[in-house]
């Protein structure tokens, strides 16, 4: 016979504990919300004039954000607050917050958006007054200062039933197609879209709504420097010509976009003279060997060569980039790639030369990249799967995953310290959300204490007080 292990000897399990609960840091998330004038301003978005409800819809619409950004994956999850009626107060059941997605019509989505904008101008004011300023977009020769940089892109939602507007997707799998916009300097999820699976990558209707609406999301005194980024296929003039038109005497917008390796830019490659082209800058901002990678402005070349300008039908101002790199094992190349040996990457912009030389404007635009980690926290805040087969009802459900990726957000940087501050939902939810504690009566007061024997037990302290502290919204 095995011996026992020491951690198992003596171990006995009974019922009659009390004070203890669960999911503490979430409710500091749910504060965070009253805090913030999210609740309220969702509260009368949702208002129904001359009905009563036992559940305000805009309380419930909150709860579903905060249960998502908790970690749940399906409306039945709503219980997590639920059963913690001793830390949360009454929470509306599972079958209320379905009613309360089905409820939401494309009007009450624009009400929802106005709200989320009036909360989002007020966490800003908060975040200037904790740093100074809003979060700077960070690159690899440092950061952008005041430039606000707003990032689309599109993520195919998997689908493993039949739902509404499902289908096939040009990576041969099933599902959705959304677009969606976040802001690199923050975090937050700006906008989001569902779309039909087949979609098309660059259809410019869609890309104009969210990017409207994205912007409609910035507090106006931040939008006098916008700096919008995407890939090379949702580039089209259309678009670039919609930012070119934002540009005011009060207001510059810049865009920093994909452009496509077509025949025109592999003639102005190949006529490229060798000492035209630049070392990058690598992640630490030191210049890479030619050898390996290199940079070099096309916009002379496609402006001013033989055969006319080949950008004529394109916004005045536009600057065209390449970078070129040795690919690695396995890359896919086309033949005028292979034929040289090298990868490249087209990049258009509008700001000018002497604001961005050659070296800054291929690594500012690399940074895009991050898109996708914001989209992959997403995908872990609610984004990966849809609820029901109403479309209507999973478009609701991605508006409140969006709610939840922002308050994990202002939580972040509201809230938390040291590597807390920039860490992803699921160490936020291992350290801090999913905390247990004892919730101590007294003096008509209720306390949490914390385990002193979690590893995190004081930036958990810090962090509830600090949403505590936080000033009530008026």
């Amino acid at each position: 016979m095995q011996t026992i292990p020491k951690w198992m000897q003596g171990l006995a399990v009974t019922v009659g504990g009390h004070g203890v609960v669960s999911h503490v840091g979430t409710a500091g998330l749910r504060m965070l919300a009253f805090k913030s004038g999210l609740t309220s301003e969702l509260m009368a978005a949702l208002r129904v004039r001359g009905r009563q409800m036992r559940h305000d819809r805009g309380q419930v619409f909150t709860d579903l954000g905060v249960m998502i950004a908790d970690g749940g994956t399906a409306i039945r999850h709503i219980r997590t607050l639920r059963d913690q009626g001793e830390l949360f107060g009454p929470v509306a059941l599972a079958s209320t917050a379905w009613r309360a997605l089905a409820e939401v019509t494309a009007r009450q989505r624009d009400k929802i958006a106005t709200a989320r904008a009036k909360a989002r101008r007020r966490v800003w004011k908060l975040l200037a007054a904790r740093h100074g300023s809003a979060p700077a977009s960070r690159t690899c020769y440092g950061d952008l200062g005041d430039w606000i940089v707003i990032r689309l892109d599109a993520t195919i939602q998997l689908c493993h039933s039949d739902k509404e507007a499902a289908a096939g997707t040009f990576k041969g799998s099933f599902g959705l197609f959304p677009l969606t916009v976040w802001c690199d300097n923050t975090g937050e999820c700006l906008a989001i879209k569902l779309r039909p699976g087949n979609a098309g990558a660059n259809t410019i209707a869609d890309h104009l709504e969210v990017l409207a609406a994205a912007i409609a999301q910035i507090p106006p005194k931040y939008r006098r420097r916008i700096l919008i980024t995407c890939d090379g296929a949702g580039a089209t003039i259309e678009l670039l010509q919609f930012i070119t038109t934002l540009n005011t005497r009060s207001c510059r917008a810049h865009y920093s976009v994909g452009f496509d390796l077509d025949q025109r830019a592999r003639t102005a490659i190949a006529a490229l003279p060798a000492q035209a082209w630049s070392c990058v800058l690598d992640e630490a901002g030191q210049a890479r060997p030619l050898e390996e990678a290199g940079a070099a402005e096309l916009t002379g070349l496609l402006r001013y060569s033989a055969g006319g300008d080949k950008l004529a039908t394109w916004p005045a101002g536009i600057r065209i980039l390449v970078r070129r790199e040795k690919p690695a094992s396995g890359a896919k190349l086309t033949d005028f790639e292979r034929a040289r040996g090298w990868r490249y990457q087209l990049i258009a912009t509008n700001t000018p030369a002497p604001m961005l030389p050659l070296q800054q404007g291929e690594a500012r635009h690399r940074v895009h990249a991050r898109v996708e980690d914001f989209i992959r926290c997403g995908k872990n805040t609610g984004l990966a799967g849809l609820p029901s087969w109403s479309l209507a009802i999973n478009q609701a459900w991605c508006i409140a995953a969006a709610i939840g990726c922002d308050l994990l957000t202002w939580f972040r940087l509201l809230c938390c310290e040291t590597e807390l501050a920039i860490a992803e939902p699921f160490t936020l939810r291992y350290t801090l959300l999913h905390t247990s504690a004892r919730l101590v009566r007294g003096q008509r007061r209720r306390t949490i204490k914390t385990p002193c024997t979690w590893p995190w037990a004081d930036q958990a302290q810090r962090a509830i007080s600090s949403v505590l502290a936080l000033p009530a919204p008026t």
